[in-house]
């Protein structure tokens, strides 16, 4: 082993240790901003979805207490008028649904029977104690009430107003749905997201009277769910398995590739005005952009480590063999070729030597000077 080789080998390994280190450092600090871009873009996901969520149960209700509070509500609810409530009503119910998305609105008496369905006059006088628990809430408690709620159309956002006459006598109650289609279409639109809505298929079949079959049938079943809502139903297939809806209590979050691109996705459990489950929000954004500056981040690393490395090393074999190795050779040479009685001749370009070695170059010059006068004639 020589100090020309070992000494710059050892250096070089320990630049690209460092390097490595640094690197691997430097790498570990994109991934973990990487991380937190998406945890916020998850974030933002669900809030999104329960915003929109939150302002049509608002929205649902509000219509539905005006309607209640209107003066041609009270006599013809305490009638019992079916016809002159449909005539009052319906163009309302009409504009409601092309401009608004709501698709159910109907009457009923304590506890929860049907007066009028603006969506569907025919069906009337039929009892949804067992389905409309907010309905049967808001005539018990003579309050309103709103949230999500299953329905002979589906599930839908509700509003539900108690209707009271003049003397402050409880009448029964008037309720108005907001369809999750026309919602989600809109987040979409809005947002750039895709979602679908997952309900419970047997509550489904319990209570869905009206939904189409081919709408709960094996193309849609996902584990025990429905896909009954859909912005893009392939890329929701590809995105959300059964597995992955089999628990959900709470809000769930992760990464999945689908046609080639890595996706975010946040499911979000969904309950009636009384906490019982009824199914499963799914929304899923494109994590591309993220990913793809991640990648770019880790290949420009990875160059600049190299380029470090490549300069650190080769600054290290000038200065050491160029200040360091190639003047102790020259010494060595030299003071071998005093100690054997060779020809002693004078080093070139000593005066370029490092200080520590100026001393040897001295000594070297005293004895060649002494040998060159001892050996010249007299």
């Amino acid at each position: 082993m020589t100090f020309r080789r070992s000494a710059p080998v050892t250096l070089c390994l320990s630049v690209i240790v460092l390097v490595t280190a640094m690197a691997a450092v430097a790498a570990m600090l994109f991934t973990r901003l990487t991380t937190a871009v998406e945890e916020n873009q998850f974030q933002l996901m669900r809030a999104i979805v329960e915003t929109a969520l939150a302002n049509a149960s608002n929205k649902a209700l509000a219509t539905a207490e005006l309607i209640a509070s209107l003066p041609p509500t009270q006599p013809l609810m305490a009638g019992g008028d079916r016809k002159a409530l449909l005539a009052e009503f319906a163009p309302m119910f009409a504009i409601q649904k092309a401009r608004h998305g709501v698709d159910q609105a109907q009457f009923h008496v304590p506890p929860a029977t049907s007066v009028l369905r603006l969506h569907e006059p025919s069906a009337f006088g039929d009892d949804g104690t067992a389905s409309k628990p907010m309905v049967v809430a808001a005539n018990r408690d003579k309050a309103p009430i709103k949230g999500i709620a299953s329905a002979r159309n589906g599930p839908a956002i509700f509003g539900v107003a108690p209707i009271t006459d003049a003397n402050g006598r409880h009448l029964g109650s008037f309720e108005v749905g907001i369809a999750f289609g026309p919602l989600l279409a809109d987040l979409k639109v809005a947002y750039g997201i895709d979602l679908a809505l997952f309900v419970d298929g047997e509550l489904l079949r319990e209570f869905g009277k009206n939904i189409a079959p081919e709408r709960l049938g094996e193309d849609n079943r996902v584990g025990h769910y429905i896909r009954l809502e859909t912005t893009n139903a392939a890329t929701m297939a590809a995105l959300v398995e059964p597995s992955d809806l089999a628990v959900v209590t709470e809000p769930v979050t992760y990464t999945r590739d689908a046609d080639g691109l890595v996706q975010g996705v946040v499911l979000i459990p969904l309950t009636n005005a009384l906490g019982a489950p009824l199914g499963v929000i799914a929304a899923a954004r494109d994590f591309g952009d993220s990913r793809a500056a991640w990648g770019r981040s880790m290949v420009w690393l990875a160059t600049m480590a190299l380029v470090v490395m490549v300069l650190l090393c080769g600054i290290i074999l000038i200065v050491v063999r160029g200040f360091v190795v190639r003047p102790l050779q020259v010494l060595g040479e030299g003071l071998v070729s005093l100690a054997n009685g060779g020809p002693l001749d004078p080093i070139e370009g000593s005066e370029r030597f490092a200080g520590e070695l100026q001393p040897f170059v001295e000594l070297y010059d005293r004895v060649r000077l002494r040998r060159a006068r001892a050996g010249a004639p007299s």
